[in-house]
């Protein structure tokens, strides 16, 4: 089953209604997303034109996906990868401002993640590769005496849809996640 099949059946299975199941680990590790990672607004890049000092500098993706550079303008970064957009920045210098540009593009950090719910400290976190849900809990300070402490609901944008599963602890976060601890019943 392809990315985007899955992708779109989750999502669709999630319209049907409140008396839809939830989605458990299983259903959800099909929406991992596949390949490089994908640019989104907040990450902040590290762009290094080779041989122009003055070029090189952190750039962040603003709101709108973009970047905006010196000779170059805005470049959309939004749903790229470092190496496409390196190659359109190359392209866009070649056009009349360098002869041979040679770019490299490296995420210097990467969008938040948050975490709410029954953890001692909601709120926004600089995201680390690597991690999952139970990591990510441990930086908002654990949980409180109440929460739940073996599934979160982790919600993630896939091909610009939010889509909401039930997960285990130990499921991976990606960059941009919202983690919801949800409150045990006994």
């Amino acid at each position: 089953m392809s990315r985007r099949l899955a992708s779109l059946a989750l999502a669709a299975a999630m319209t049907v209604g409140a008396c839809a199941p939830r989605y458990q680990a299983t259903d959800y590790a099909l929406a991992q997303p596949e390949g490089p990672y994908q640019l989104a607004s907040g990450d902040k890049l590290r762009i290094i034109v080779f041989g122009q000092d003055n070029l090189s500098n952190i750039y962040a993706v603003d709101g709108s996906g973009k970047i905006s550079m010196p000779l170059v303008n805005t470049i959309v970064a939004q749903g790229r990868s470092t190496q496409q957009l390196a190659r359109e920045i190359e392209a866009k210098l070649r056009g009349g401002y360098l002869r041979e540009p040679k770019v490299s593009v490296e995420v210097d950090t990467y969008r938040p993640f948050f975490v709410l719910g029954e953890v001692t400290n909601s709120g926004q976190f600089p995201f680390v590769s690597g991690m999952t849900v139970q990591t990510a809990v441990a930086i908002a300070g654990g949980f409180t005496p109440r929460g739940q402490r073996n599934s979160a609901e982790v919600t993630r944008q896939i091909e610009g849809q939010l889509v909401t599963a039930t997960v285990p602890i130990t499921y991976p976060v990606q960059p941009g996640d919202t983690i919801v601890i949800k409150e045990r019943w006994f």
